[in-house]
């Protein structure tokens, strides 16, 4: 919808942003029946039509699929750091640095993409559900402030989330990574099954299981609701999907809240700030600047959702200033901004797995296996060194292994033989939440659009390098168990943004002097805004995030709503 359609001023809802939890924001209150504007930054992406690198091969991209190193250095100079994001088939969905500039007094690796679905689009699709034991840490250890929920208040919720969106999985009864309503998971293949037995009978509480991620293994049309359908297990997931297998906004949320006839969705509206009102002491709406005109445009609405993301909701709420809030909306206890997280990797090994010469797999599947966490989560695997713990995403393949000698015809012969199987183990580890850690705007540096850079301060501690060590450690007495040959280790030292889970900055809380949001996540002094995203998080857990900022979405939008009719909002 173009700037120069007619819009109403006024809706029931405003949802900012349509990733992963606006998008589903946007899908419950329009279910329950109220006339809600979704406002995206980014341009409209249509599901299928804008997904244009969706069925191409490598041979068919530009540069057999790379990016030129001129390009990446005027255009993705910051994201190239990670080495293997920006490609020739996802940079439609990848922001120039150039274009949306930060500023570093630590160095942050942000990831992000302005257009509709956000992340969405691209993400790992990894769903792993939270435990009592990440959301009582922070008590027992006396970290940071306590969570408000624990995991009977969100636990309907994982239900409700997990059976829309489709978790294929397989239940292993782990209390740190509780069960969830399950699709058939995508089985490990041979040399993965007989990796999980050698683990386990070693280290029995080291449990290779298949990754639970949000790809439809089988489709029922009554439940998968949207454009969706099988998973054709090709890997390709971060262009798109045209058979809307995995989760995104544009194949599962977005179609579902447009067939109620309640949504409204205005890209290139970029949200500058959340209007207060002193006598009502609500919010009133949004302004809007247009990303293309310049022009601002406000929209007015009884309740707000903020899903901009972690660093875009709180910078949102950063320049929603006024004399109520001098420093940020809902700015009461000054943690706005502050407890910035993000899961840290880049560390593990890999090998070649014997074995198994005679075997091959069909398809592509878009995943592989996952270890939960297994280090502090009782006193029997408690560390004095460090708190918290890790868990491992990884997979065994086979590739090809062509000797640098050979050429012509026993070359191409040889380009056709199966190499080893090999085996990586990639560990993902928990941040704790500093106080210190932070990122703020500089209203004294502009960006294209008049709005504050945002500066980012923020770095992994020392819990995390001891962690660190740990991880590695564990992945290399697994491959050993396993029997496996030529191991090889890293540790190379990622920074916060890099594993693309950003967290925290707005957190939960019981108190409204050490916290910006209560258990439903309202803003504590503003009540009819809500903060649903990675923003939320009083802390990071060792789990992929998004299903948990999905099922708090929705646990939300059910108070709002219950709220509204009782004439409380």
């Amino acid at each position: 919808m173009s700037t120069q359609d007619k819009l109403p001023d006024t809706f029931d809802a405003i949802v900012v942003g349509s990733g992963i939890s606006g998008g589903y924001a946007a899908m419950e209150l329009c279910k329950k029946g109220y006339k809600t504007l979704i406002l995206e930054r980014g341009r409209d992406v249509k599901h299928i039509e804008d997904y244009d690198t969706a069925n191409d091969d490598t041979w068919d991209l530009p540069y057999n699929g790379r990016v030129p190193k001129e390009e990446i250095k005027k255009h993705y100079f910051k994201q190239d750091r990670l080495n293997w994001w920006v490609n020739q088939d996802n940079k439609a969905f990848v922001n120039k640095d150039d274009e949306y500039p930060y500023d570093e007094i630590e160095r942050f690796d942000w990831i992000r993409g302005h257009h509709l679905g956000g992340r969405s689009i691209m993400w790992g699709r990894h769903c792993y559900r939270w435990s009592d034991i990440d959301f009582e840490a922070n008590k027992k250890e006396g970290v940071a402030i306590d969570w408000p929920i624990r995991y009977a208040d969100i636990e309907p919720w994982y239900d409700q989330v997990e059976t829309f969106v489709g978790v294929s999985g397989q239940a292993e009864g782990l209390k740190q990574v509780p069960d969830g309503k399950f699709l058939k998971p995508f089985e490990l293949n041979c040399a993965e099954q007989d990796f999980r037995e050698k683990v386990n009978a070693q280290y029995p509480e080291r449990v290779v299981t298949p990754g639970r991620i949000a790809n439809l293994s089988e489709y029922d049309p009554e439940v998968h609701l949207g454009t969706r359908g099988q998973c054709q297990t090709r890997n390709r997931c971060w262009r798109g999907c045209p058979f809307g297998a995995y989760f995104s906004s544009q194949s599962a949320t977005l179609p579902v809240a447009r067939e109620t006839g309640n949504l409204t969705v205005r890209p290139f509206s970029i949200a500058a700030e959340v209007l207060y009102d002193d006598a009502t002491q609500r919010a009133t709406g949004i302004r809007v600047i247009d990303a293309n005109s310049g022009e601002e445009h406000i929209f007015k609405a009884k309740i707000i959702f903020c899903n901009a993301s972690t660093v875009g909701t709180t910078a949102l709420l950063l320049n929603s200033r006024s004399r109520r809030f001098p420093n940020g909306l809902g700015n009461d206890s000054g943690e706005l901004g502050h407890n910035l997280m993000d899961h840290h990797y880049g560390m593990g090994a890999g090998a070649e797995f014997p074995g198994f010469e005679d075997t091959y797999y069909q398809g592509r599947k878009a995943n592989g296996f996952y270890i939960p966490r297994f280090r502090n989560i009782d006193e029997g695997t408690k560390r004095e060194d460090y708190l918290r713990g890790f868990g491992y995403q990884g997979n065994i393949s086979r590739g090809r292994s062509i000797p640098d000698e050979k050429i012509g015809a026993d070359l191409k012969e040889d380009i056709f033989k199966p190499g080893p199987y090999t085996v990586s183990v990639a560990c993902f580890g928990e941040m704790l939440p500093y106080h210190e850690n932070r990122m703020f705007l500089n209203f004294e540096k502009h960006d294209q659009h008049g709005m504050p850079i945002i500066t980012f301060d923020a770095k992994l501690r020392d819990n995390e390098m001891k962690l660190r060590e740990d991880g590695v450690q564990c992945a290399v007495e697994m491959l050993e168990a396993a029997g496996c040959k030529n191991i090889w280790t890293y540790n190379d030292l990622t920074a916060p943004g890099a594993c693309i889970h950003e967290m925290g900055t707005a957190r939960m809380g019981n108190d409204p002097e050490t916290s910006v949001l209560n258990k439903w996540n309202q803003i504590h002094a503003v009540p009819n805004v809500f903060v649903t995203d990675g923003s939320c998080m009083t802390s990071s857990g060792t789990q992929n995030p998004s299903i948990t900022y999905m099922a708090l979405t929705a646990r939300a939008v059910d108070y709002a709503d219950k709220q509204m009719k009782a004439g409380v909002l």
